[in-house]
């Protein structure tokens, strides 16, 4: 039998989630109130530009001073400010290398939340891997709002790969290791204090028929913040795996999750709960430790999806893809709580874990005292000004009466005035104008002639009578 679920289920609690479309634009979705309510788009930033797709985001949403980084198509990595958009700093990551980003696009991107320096109030750091395997960290510094930010003249760089394409760059809870991957490049741990490989995966066997798997990732997570020693990874192949660095080089668990490639997987605060989504646009649930199928998210998408993240405080996940949905879903029922149309196809999602939806209440009653007074000073006015007495309607309506029966007299008094013109038949009208002037006399002569006639014969015909 289906589940059914009661309807006091449905609802979002107060999320705010920001997301990466193929056109370059960021759309702030916020559910607002503290009881469960609906999502909708509150802000979009940026203009519409292919060049300038979102490849990858990172958020540092700390309470004071919170940051967002963007990476575009165009090789452009952006210092945003996630609360209204403003841009700190912008700069590319190419350099004098010569590579156009079409050969050599951001694959990997991570904003770290620990600071650089204590008396530094706004600062970052952030990691940056293209394809090619060009790993960058940089600082920036922009202690002063209305100061010029400045960019570290050094940057630490380091080649992840040799050959192959890097599609997969994690950096661990600790942020002082992290994980890149991807086609024909093996799943590689790096010391990020020493720029250093620690560890590298080793392709499983061949299957039964002696067919090999080429390397292909797709996706990658940590399963815990507190150990980088365990991860999950999805592939090309439609297999997930779970590797353990501190046990050997090859999984330890792997299973398959239906027939089309893994395309994002995210981690549950639990350790041992993950959330897997594929190109087929189905989201399903597992237990990592034993690999058994939880249960599928009611729902299903259209569309391939591209992202899938778990809200660090709230009991919900949400997904987006190809099919420009933002949807939200219910952790323990796995029911889809809201879906939102975004209009262009979604690349990234990042959840604002900060956002309480308390701040808009506050701004609610700032505008509400607003109001208030403006509508004290329209009642001041009001009184200060002239009453107008609002006159019935049967004085209106007589009012209007006597006015018409004026101007039906003045009309009538006009008409008197205006003489009376007789119409004239045609044949007098063409005769008119055929005769010439000398002979109109004649023609009122013989007229008066013919009807003196006529009179006399009526007069005779009636003596004759009698």
């Amino acid at each position: 039998m289906p589940r059914i679920f009661p309807p006091e289920n449905l609802g979002c609690p107060p999320i705010r989630a920001l997301t990466f479309d193929s056109l370059g634009l960021i759309k702030v979705t916020e559910a607002r109130g503290k009881e469960r309510g609906t999502p909708t788009v509150v802000n979009t930033w940026g203009e519409m530009n292919a060049s300038r797709t979102v490849l990858a985001a990172s958020i540092d949403d700390r309470l004071r001073n919170p940051l967002l980084a963007v990476a575009r198509k165009d090789g452009n990595v952006e210092i945003l400010n996630p609360c209204n958009g403003d841009l700190h700093f912008a700069y590319s990551v190419y350099g004098d290398d010569g590579c156009s980003p079409e050969d050599n696009e951001i694959s990997a991107l991570h904003l770290f939340r620990k600071k650089i320096d204590d008396q530094a109030e706004r600062s970052c750091k952030l990691l940056t891997c293209t394809k090619k395997g060009d790993v960058s960290l940089r600082s920036v510094k922009f202690p002063d709002a209305h100061s010029d930010s400045t960019d570290d003249a050094s940057p630490t760089t380091w080649k992840a790969c040799g050959s192959g394409e890097i599609l997969v760059g994690k950096v661990d809870g600790s942020e002082n290791f992290s994980l890149f991957g991807g086609r024909r490049v093996e799943a590689t741990i790096w010391d990020l204090e020493q720029c250093t490989k620690i560890w590298s995966a080793k392709s499983p066997p061949k299957d039964n028929l002696g067919i090999f798997t080429p390397t292909w990732f797709t996706s990658a997570t940590f399963l815990s913040k507190d150990d980088h020693r365990k991860f999950v990874t999805g592939t090309k192949s439609h297999q997930v795996r779970l590797y353990d660095i501190s046990t050997q080089r090859r999984p330890v668990l792997s299973f398959d999750y239906h027939e089309t490639a893994i395309t994002s997987i995210a981690e549950d605060p639990d350790g041992h709960t993950i959330y897997v989504g594929n190109a087929s646009a189905d989201l399903a649930s597992f237990d990592i430790r034993t690999g058994k199928l939880l249960g599928s998210f009611l729902g299903k998408c259209s569309g391939s999806i591209r992202s899938v993240v778990r809200h660090p405080q709230h009991q919900v996940i949400a997904s987006c893809g190809l099919d420009r949905y933002l949807r939200v879903y219910d952790v323990k029922t796995r029911q889809l709580i809201s879906a939102v149309f975004l209009k262009q196809h979604l690349t990234g999602l990042v959840f604002d874990s900060g956002f309480t939806g308390e701040e808009t209440a506050v701004a609610n009653t700032v505008v509400e005292a607003e109001t208030e007074e403006i509508m004290d000073q329209e009642d001041d006015l009001t009184e200060k000004a002239p009453v107008k007495k609002k006159k019935s309607k049967k004085e209106k309506r007589s009012r209007e009466t006597v006015s018409e029966d004026k101007d039906d007299e003045e009309n009538e008094d006009e008409t008197e005035k205006v003489p009376v013109k007789t119409k004239k038949s045609k044949k007098e009208k063409r005769s008119r104008e055929n005769v010439p002037e000398g002979e109109e006399k004649d023609e009122l002569s013989n007229k008066k002639s013919r009807e003196h006639k006529k009179k006399t014969k009526k007069v005779k015909h009636n003596q004759e009578e009698d």
